[in-house]
C-alpha cells in the first residue's frame, strides 16, 4: 500500500512539473513570437519611411512647412499597402501632426486630394522618437472590423542629410504573418514538449527504478541484520530475540516453547581435509536439512561456526520435543554430498523446555547447550535433555581448567621422570618427563584427566612448551648418556614447534641428540604434509622422533618410511597381552622384526612381569620400561647410578626414502 500511494504521488508530481513546463514553454514561444512581429514591423515601417523619403516630391516643405503638395498627396495615396502598410501618419521634428492617410480620399477619375478635417494635437510620443533617437514599436490584437486582427503601430524617424526631419506613424498589417509565425513555434514548442515529456517520463522511470533499487538494498539490508549470511538462517541476535518474544507470549498465555541446541559431529575434520570452503558448503547443507524437518513457526538459526539452534513453539508435551529431536539427528546423520565428494553426517542435541528446566530465555538456552555437552559426552549422534547432575559436572570442569591455567602461570605443575632401560633391563639408557599436578583442594591430578583439560581449554601448547623446557633444564644435569624423552601434541604443530625446541636447547644448552621427542599416530592422519615438514626441522636440528603408541591407533606401515622415526614404542597393551594371547606374541616379534630391518629401534612400555621382560628381550626389543623397572619419581629421587658409561652409538643408517615430502598426500 505504501508504495502504491508513493507511486501514485509520483505520478502527481510529474504530471504537474509537466503541465507547468508546457505551459511556460507556450508563454515563451508566445513572447518569442511578439518580439519577432516587433522587429518585423520595425522593419517594415523603417523600409516605408526610407521609401517615403526616395519617392515623395517636396518632401522637406512637406516636414518642415506643413506644406503639402498635390504630387505629394499623389505619391502618398500610392504607398497604401505597401509593406503591409494600411494606415500612416506624418509628422514634423516637434510632434506636430501634418497628414493622416485618413484624410486622403481618391476620386471617380483615380484624382486624390485631402479631405478637411479640424486641426490635431500634438503626439508626445513622437516628440520621445525624436528626443530618444530610438523607435517605438505597438502589437496589437483588435477586435474591430475596420482593423487587421494583428497589427503593429510603428513610429520611426525620416532622416534626411543626417538630421531627423519628421516622424512616421505606420500601421502595418501583421496578421498573415503572425499566423505564420505563431504555427512555426507552436510546432517547435510541441516539439519542445514532446522532447520535454520524454525526458520527463525518463527522469520518473529512472527515479521510480532507484527507489525500487533502494527499497530492495534496505530490504536485503535489514534481512542481512537478521539472518546469517552464509546459510540464510536466522543469527544469533534475531535468534535471541526471538527467544525473548517467545517468553512474553508464554507469559501472557501459558504457550510453551523449547529450545534445541545442535553440534555437528567431526565437522573440524571436514574444515582439516577439504578445506574451508568444503566447510562452508557443509554448514549450508545442514541448515537446508534443518529447515525441512522443522514446522513453519518453529525457527532455526545458526549461533557461530558449526552451531545451530532450534526454536520449537506450541509445545504440548515433552514427546513433541523428543520427536523433533529425533528427526534432527536423523535427517543430520547421513553424509553430505560437497564438491564431489562424500562428507560425514552426524549431530548432537541438547534441548531445554520452558517451564520445566527454567523459565528464562537465556538460562534455557545455556541449559540446552549443557545439554548437547551431555550428548556428545555418551557418544555422539544422539539427543539429551538438560540434566542437573551434568550442569553441576560442567561447572566443576569449568572450575579444574580456571585453576590449571593458574597453576601454569604460578608453576604449580611438576615433572616426573620414568627411567629407561636396555635390552638387559639394567641399564640405564633415559627417562620419560611426565607431567604431574597436585591440586590444592583435591590433590593428585592424573594426566588422563587435566591433559584432555587442557586441550579442551586451549592450554595444551602452553603446557607442552613448559614440559618441553623444563625438562631438558632439568637433563642437562645428568650424565651425558642419559636421555630425555618428551612427549609432543598435536597442538604444538600448529604453532613454531622448531623455534620452540632449539630455543629450549638453547636455553639449557641439553645436546640435541639426547632430546627424544614422541608423537602419536593420530597426528599423521591430518595435515601429513604440514606435520612432515615439521618432522624434517626438527631432525635437522639433530633431535631423535619416536613414535609412541604404536600399534593402538591408526597404524599404517606408510608411516615408518614417509617419516624420520629413530624409534618406535609398542603400547603397553601389547605389553601385558604377552603372556595371554600368542597372536599377541607374533604381532609383538613382527613389529621388533620390521623396525630393525628398517634401522629402527624399539621401545616397549608396561613392562610388569618377569615373563614380560623375558618374552621382549627373547624377541631383540632394544629399549625396556615399566613398574618392573622402575616407577617415575620427581628429579631430585633420581638414580644415575645404573647409566651406561660410554654413549650411545649412533644408529645406523635406516634404508629409508622419505622422498619428496613437499608432494606427499595430504591427509590419509
Amino acid at each position: 500500500m505504501n508504495l502504491r500511494n508513493a507511486s501514485a504521488r509520483l505520478a502527481i508530481v510529474c504530471a504537474a512539473a509537466l503541465i507547468a513546463a508546457v505551459v511556460a514553454i507556450f508563454a515563451a514561444i508566445q513572447g518569442a513570437a511578439e518580439d519577432h512581429l516587433r522587429i518585423e514591423a520595425e522593419q517594415s515601417a523603417l523600409k516605408w519611411a526610407e521609401v517615403i523619403r526616395d519617392t515623395v516630391p517636396d518632401l522637406d516643405p512637406l516636414f518642415r512647412q506643413a506644406q503639402v503638395s498635390p504630387a505629394s498627396v499623389r505619391q502618398l495615396g500610392e504607398l497604401l499597402r505597401v509593406n503591409e502598410i494600411f494606415r500612416f501618419k506624418l509628422y514634423d521634428n516637434q510632434g506636430r501632426p501634418i497628414l493622416v492617410s485618413d484624410d486622403i480620399v481618391r476620386e471617380a477619375d483615380g484624382s486624390v486630394r485631402l479631405a478637411a478635417r479640424p486641426p490635431a494635437v500634438d503626439n508626445e510620443e513622437v516628440r520621445q522618437v525624436v528626443l530618444q533617437g530610438h523607435n517605438q514599436i505597438e502589437l496589437h490584437r483588435s477586435d474591430d472590423a475596420k482593423r487587421p486582427p494583428v497589427y503593429s503601430e510603428a513610429y520611426v524617424p525620416v532622416i534626411s542629410k543626417g538630421q531627423v526631419i519628421g516622424v512616421v506613424e505606420v500601421y502595418v498589417d501583421q496578421t498573415a504573418r503572425a499566423r505564420r509565425i505563431t504555427n512555426a513555434f507552436r510546432r517547435i514548442a510541441l516539439g519542445v514538449a514532446a522532447v520535454f515529456v520524454l525526458l520527463m517520463g525518463v527522469a520518473a522511470w529512472q527515479l521510480r527504478l532507484r527507489r525500487h533499487e533502494q527499497k530492495q538494498v534496505e530490504a536485503r539490508v535489514r534481512y542481512m541484520a537478521h539472518h546469517d549470511t552464509l546459510t540464510g538462517v536466522l543469527n544469533r541476535a534475531s535468534f535471541n530475540a526471538a527467544l525473548a518474544d517467545a517468553q512474553r507470549r508464554a507469559r501472557d498465555s501459558a504457550e510453551i516453547f523449547a529450545v534445541l541446541c545442535i553440534d555437528l559431529d567431526r565437522f573440524k575434520e571436514v574444515n582439516d581435509a577439504l578445506g574451508h570452503a568444503a566447510g562452508d558448503e557443509t554448514l549450508c547443507a545442514v541448515a537446508r536439512r534443518l529447515q525441512a524437518v522443522v514446522r513453519q513457526f518453529d525457527q532455526v538459526a545458526r549461533l557461530g561456526g558449526d552451531e545451530f539452534a532450534i526454536l520449537q513453539t506450541g509445545v504440548r508435551r515433552v514427546e513433541d520435543v523428543t520427536t523433533l529431536a529425533q528427526r534432527v539427528v536423523d535427517a543430520l546423520a547421513p553424509p553430505h554430498e560437497i564438491a564431489g565428494q562424500r562428507v560425514l553426517g552426524g549431530a548432537s542435541v541438547g534441548a531445554a523446555v520452558y517451564g520445566t528446566d527454567g523459565t528464562d530465555s537465556n538460562q534455557l538456552l545455556h541449559k540446552a547447550d549443557l545439554a548437547l555437552y551431555r550428548a556428545k559426552s555418551n557418544g555422539r549422534g544422539q539427543y539429551s535433555f538438560y540434566d542437573a547432575q551434568t550442569d553441576e559436572s560442567l561447572q566443576s570442569r569449568r572450575a579444574m581448567i580456571r585453576d590449571l591455567r593458574d597453576a601454569l602461570k604460578t608453576d604449580g605443575l611438576s615433572l616426573n621422570f620414568q627411567p629407561l632401560f636396555d635390552a638387559d633391563g639394567t641399564t640405564l639408557t633415559g627417562y620419560e618427563a611426565l607431567a604431574r599436578w597436585t591440586h590444592p583442594r583435591h590433590g593428585a591430578v592424573s594426566p588422563m584427566v587435566f591433559i584432555p583439560l587442557a586441550e579442551e581449554a586451549g592450554l595444551i601448547e602452553e603446557l607442552g612448551a613448559w614440559v618441553l623446557n623444563r625438562a631438558c633444564l632439568e637433563a642437562v644435569t645428568w650424565p651425558a648418556t642419559v636421555d630425555l624423552s618428551v612427549n609432543l601434541s598435536a597442538a604444538q604443530f600448529r604453532g613454531d614447534l622448531v623455534g620452540t625446541v632449539k630455543g629450549c636447547l638453547a636455553t639449557s644448552g641439553l645436546p640435541a641428540s639426547r632430546l627424544h621427542l614422541e608423537i602419536t599416530e593420530s597426528l599423521l592422519i591430518n595435515n601429513t604434509d604440514a606435520v612432515l615438514r615439521t618432522l624434517h626441522g626438527l631432525t635437522g636440528l639433530g633431535v631423535r622422533i619416536a613414535m609412541d603408541d604404536f600399534g593402538t591407533g591408526y597404524s599404517s606401515l606408510a608411516y615408518l618410511w614417509r617419516f624420520p622415526f629413530d624409534k618406535l614404542k609398542i603400547d603397553r597393551a601389547f605389553t601385558q597381552n604377552l603372556e595371554q594371547d600368542p597372536k599377541v606374541d607374533l604381532i609383538v616379534k613382527s613389529i621388533i622384526s620390521l623396525a630393525h630391518s628398517m634401522g629402527i629401534r624399539v621401545n616397549a612400555e608396561g613392562v610388569e612381569t618377569p615373563q614380560q621382560l623375558a618374552r621382549l628381550q627373547s624377541h631383540g626389543c632394544d629399549e625396556l620400561q615399566g613398574y618392573l623397572l622402575g616407577r617415575p619419581s620427581a628429579a631430585n629421587l633420581l638414580d644415575h647410578a645404573h647409566a651406561r658409561h660410554d654413549a650411545q652409538p649412533p644408529v645406523a643408517p635406516r634404508a629409508t626414502n622419505f622422498g619428496n615430502f613437499d608432494t606427499i598426500p595430504g591427509s590419509l
